[in-house]
């Protein structure tokens, strides 16, 4: 029944799709296209008989390509006919595009002019008059160039129709010259050598490459009739390619000019209807699947695909030989390099067909994976004005684009071995109207674009790459010349003596060791230079950084502090119950805190006076750590004495703690603190009810007496386990999860958005990755991170995050009926707390942990929104030719102008003014107040605190979680929370915003008493935090609403 389910659902959403992505030909769309069409014929009408072209037409384009001939009459094309998809019904939208197929004449080309780039010279030069005569047509806006799937040496004219159509923004016409029946087919075999300059010695090389060129020029008419013939009154058929055409379009590795376009898709559609693979029976989604599972398991680059298929019927070794060479192979634009890309790609997508929600529509049809989110390392090259690229000419059999593309993936493909799972490289060299007519040589503007999936984690952060050994003399010369002054002879633990690579690299920087490698590969191989190699790889990892280095790399210390206190506590044996477990809560122990405490001088047993300083802080952050008691049936019931007689324990534990081994504790009346090596420990007890829970023994009515204390100890110390599992399975988590934190506080969301909400967005991305691979790179995960946030359907779909694969299909069952059950309630009162963002995990299937109130509807809605902006300046920044730090600091600067009101604070007051990333700054709005830095408090330690105070006072001195933001934040909320909502940054931020709540509307009499009441309240404000607040501003004032 659920599968009959989902299969209904993915039917409808599929056919949701179809009608909004297929373009249905109206009446008006067809006579603009007709009267365009006309348009064109009319203007080749007029051009002269017999006009005689020569190469002064496009000199700078027949000297570049190496023509050695290119003078013609010119004469009337034979035919001009609509082709492509609009001859089919199959346009799918928003590229809007009508193929025109104009046959070049017999008349203007010589039997051999299929020699030495004449042909194309011709070509070029024949479309150069049409569009100086179509320019003087009214009914043509404008005529521009392009080029056929990236080709340079075959240039098509782009013409824009003069009337504008609303349902087709953007429409325009290819002009696509093809070339039937021209040349003899014997002579364009692909073992015939037809460019002269190329020769290895005396003797000529085959030119494939260029041959299918022009073979593909004169086949196109055909193939055009065959998919017209094939598609012809097949609806579900049409669909399926139209399905296909979204589906490429969204993946831009493989709907590139080295792998899929439309055109290759209808005609590998056409080729399964012909081998009977596909037939009328099929649906849509049928056709689909069988179309992948084909491109699957079909090496197109190896085994190609050939047309016509009429000869084709004997299946002989000799016949399949000679239609190879006789034959066009019409994929023979796919790659090697390209094809097992796509192989992944149908892979993932048959996988999402298997196992998401709804059939994977969403995942296969909507979700964009462009190359900036695919990709763990992605590097551009800026080859602008490199003569390198061209030195041997810019078209021999190849394109020089093409075969630097070749060059550049063959270096890395050495270099990196098995560090990388797929290495793309992409050169769109041929841009929107470049001028034919003046040469090739400005095709270098765009970079050139680098994708690296690795492997994995551990092979793409290892620090030694073992070469062949001593003894294999040739293999060991052949390395030493290729990696030069890294390559050293070394000694290994097991006696083997090998050449090998070193990258030295601290913990925290080996995920620039891929970076380093590349660079130094292409500037030895190359003799490119640093600045024109763009890695992006290390940008954000300044938000990171703590006075220049990052705070993880104290994590080991942290980590072995806790297994001494934890040992400690175990063996303690002078408290009524013995201690049967520890286990830390805070997630700088599971490596997802953006700041994890440094060992602070001051909180150990022994101080080491050499490490104070004038930068000595006066806080530490306290890490809170959750201990069990072995069972007892003397617990009182009540729970205000239950967490009593915590307290109580806890003081034991502590005097403890400082009798047997002279550890510092501090104690109040809700905490206790443990000083030990540095760290600040904040001891937390879980009563045994709550470790019933952990056990699964109380049932739903028992769990509401639990206390809300034990609620939460037992749930965070569930995630705390879950996502410290998650991190050793996936390294690069915990990276990931910490710049997402950043970001969101760097926005002024630390109000709306627990961290622990944060880890479990993040911990989706890798346990359901699909339609991606797992992300092995923090940039990569971080962008996948801001779509999750942006793209999500938050109001109609629960993010269930299955951390340990335990959820049973009742489980999930349970997650969707609490889900439908809260969108009920909201739809019932708007003012009832919403969970609008509904996580759910084993241990919280109804999301009331993290975000039970928060985000609410209009926090999530802006949050999406700033995610949405982020992700779009994240692309472009990763795609794009951008260098300077700036761009990438942006991502990190929230626009103060968007709030109401912002208050400015003093960031040499905050607690750890280190952290700051940027002093916030406003030049607009109504200065309302302005307050002087307090001399009370100051977050370091001063030469006037050391001075004649003995260490024992300095310690005393120390402040646990001091954090005057948090009490100004605190005491404003509860003075005017009724009258406006605060945004702020719990990580260091130096800037409060201020949003207005909706208030009711005021009687007539005080509307002009109410314009004086912002600048009033924001002053009390100012004053409230008198010595920790800057400036405050107005920026706009409430608006009054019923």
């Amino acid at each position: 029944m659920e599968t009959e389910t989902c299969i209904d659902s993915m039917d409808f959403k599929v056919q949701e799709l179809l009608k909004e992505a297929r373009l249905e030909c109206s009446s008006l769309l067809t006579k603009l296209v007709d009267d365009t069409v006309s348009a064109i014929k009319s203007a080749i009408d007029k051009i002269p008989e017999g006009l005689q072209v020569t190469a002064d037409w496009a000199r700078g384009f027949v000297r570049d390509i190496g023509a050695d001939k290119a003078e013609f009459k010119f004469k009337k094309p034979k035919s001009i006919e609509i082709g492509g998809s609009y001859s089919i019904g199959c346009i799918a939208k928003p590229d809007v595009n009508i193929d025109l197929l104009l046959r070049l004449p017999k008349e203007c080309f010589h039997e051999k002019d299929y020699l030495n780039y004449r042909y194309h010279a011709k070509r070029c030069l024949y479309l150069c008059v049409i569009k100086k005569h179509l320019k003087s047509s009214s009914s043509i806006q404008k005529v521009e160039w392009s080029a056929l799937q990236n080709e340079a040496r075959k240039p098509v004219l782009v013409v824009y129709p003069a009337a504008n159509l609303g349902e087709v923004p953007g429409l325009f016409i290819r002009i696509i010259p093809t070339a039937t029946s021209l040349f003899d087919l014997s002579k364009l075999n692909m073992k015939r050598n037809n460019v002269r300059a190329l020769n290895a010695g005396d003797d000529p090389q085959p030119t494939p490459i260029y041959n299918c060129s022009i073979l593909e020029d004169m086949y196109l008419e055909e193939k055009s009739n065959f998919i017209k013939k094939t598609f012809s009154g097949w609806k579900e058929l049409g669909e399926a390619l139209i399905l296909l055409k979204v589906w490429a379009r969204l993946r831009s590795s493989i709907y590139v000019h080295d792998c899929l376009n439309g055109f290759l898709i209808s005609i590998i559609v056409s080729y399964l209807v012909a081998k009977n693979k596909i037939n009328r029976d099929m649906m849509p989604m049928g056709i689909f699947r069988a179309t992948l599972k084909f491109i699957e398991t079909h090496p197109l680059w190896k085994h190609g695909l050939y047309f016509p298929m009429s000869d084709q019927n004997v299946s002989s070794k000799g016949n399949e030989q000679l239609n190879s060479l006789t034959r066009f192979n019409l994929a023979f634009r796919i790659s090697s390099v390209a094809y097992p890309e796509l192989q992944d790609e149908v892979a993932l997508t048959l996988r999402c067909l298997e196992k998401c929600r709804d059939g994977g529509c969403e995942e296969i049809f909507t979700t964009k994976i462009d190359n900036a989110a695919k990709y763990d390392y992605c590097i551009r090259l800026n080859l602008k004005g490199n003569s390198e690229v061209y030195s041997l000419g810019f078209c021999l059999d190849e394109e020089c684009w093409r075969v630097y593309e070749q060059d550049v993936h063959s270096l890395l493909n050495q270099g990196l071995t098995d560090r990388a799972k797929f290495i793309r490289v992409i050169w769109r060299n041929t841009y929107s109207d470049f001028n034919v007519e003046n040469g090739l040589s400005a095709l270098d503007s765009e970079p050139l674009f680098v994708g690296i999936s690795v492997s994995s984690v551990e092979k793409a952060f290892r620090v030694v790459d073992i070469g062949p050994n001593a003894e294999k003399k040739d293999e060991a010369l052949m390395f030493r010349k290729f990696w030069g002054e890294k390559a050293e002879l070394r000694r290994f633990q097991d006696g083997k003596i090998a050449e090998s690579t070193v990258w030295e690299s601290k913990q925290g920087t080996r995920h620039l060791i891929l970076k380093r490698i590349i660079e130094f590969l292409l500037g030895r191989h190359l003799s490119l230079s640093k600045k024109d190699i763009v890695p992006v790889v290390d940008q954000l990892d300044f938000c990171l950084l703590h006075d220049g280095k990052d705070p993880v790399s104290h994590s080991a210390k942290l980590l072995g502090t806790f297994e001494e206190l934890s040992k400690r506590l175990r063996s303690i044996e002078d408290v009524p119950l013995k201690i049967s477990s520890v286990q830390p809560l805070d997630s700088a122990f599971r490596f997802t805190s953006v700041f994890p405490p440094e060992p602070h001088p001051l909180a150990s047993k022994k101080v080491d006076v050499a490490r104070l300083h004038n930068l000595t802080p006066f806080c530490v952050q306290s890490l809170e750590v959750m201990i069990q008691l072995e069972g007892s049936g003397n617990w009182p019931m009540d729970d205000v004495l239950i967490e009593k007689t915590k307290s109580v324990f806890l003081l034991k534990i502590a005097e403890s703690l400082q009798d047997n081994w002279g550890i510092t504790c501090t104690a109040t009346e809700e905490d206790v603190d443990v000083f030990m090596d540095g760290y600040a420990f904040r001891l937390r007890i879980l009563h045994e009810r709550g470790l019933s829970l952990v056990n699964k023994e109380i049932g739903g009515d028992q769990m509401k007496r639990v206390s809300s204390a034990d609620k939460m100890l037992f749930v965070r110390s569930q995630h705390a386990s879950m996502i410290n599992g998650l991190q050793f399975r996936y390294p690069i988590f915990g990276p990931v999860v910490r710049i997402a934190k950043r970001w969101l506080a760097s926005h002024l969301f630390s109000a709306c958005l627990a961290e622990e909400a944060a880890e479990l967005l993040v911990a989706y991305l890798f346990l359901k990755p699909l339609p991606f691979n797992v992300p092995c790179s923090r940039i990569t995960g971080f962008l996948r991170f801001l779509r999750l946030l942006a793209e999500h359907d938050w109001a109609f779909s629960p993010l269930v995050v299955d951390i340990n694969g335990d959820l049973s299909q009742n489980d999930e069952k349970e997650i969707d009926d609490n889900f439908t059950q809260s969108r009920k309630a909201y739809e019932e009162n708007t003012q009832n707390e919403s969970k609008a963002m509904f996580l759910a995990t084993a241990y919280d299937k109804a999301s009331e942990a993290w975000t039970r109130c928060s985000p609410n509807p209009l926090e999530l809605k802006r949050l999406a929104a700033y995610a949405r902006s982020s992700a779009s300046l994240l692309t472009k920044l990763i795609l794009q030719n951008q260098t300077d730090s700036r761009g990438w600091e942006c991502l990190l600067r929230t626009p103060l102008s968007l709030y109401d009101a912002v208050i400015l604070l003093h960031g040499d007051r905050l607690p750890y003014p280190k952290r700051l990333l940027f002093t916030s700054e406003l030049d607009q709005g109504r200065h309302v107040a302005h307050g002087n830095a307090s001399t009370c408090f100051h977050p370091f330690l001063l030469p006037s605190d050391m001075k004649g105070s003995s260490l024992e006072q300095l310690k005393t001195k120390l402040m646990v979680n001091f954090d005057p933001l948090r009490c100004f934040v605190g005491d404003v909320e509860k003075g005017f929370s009724n009258r406006l909502k605060l945004w702020y940054d719990s990580l260091g931020g130096d800037a409060i915003g201020l949003t207005w709540e909706r208030s009711k509307k005021r009687e007539r009499e005080e509307e002009e008493t109410d314009r004086k009441y912002p600048v009033d309240l924001l002053r009390n404000i100012g004053e409230l935090g008198k010595g920790f607040v800057r400036d405050v501003y107005l920026l706009k004032a409430p608006r009054l609403s019923s």
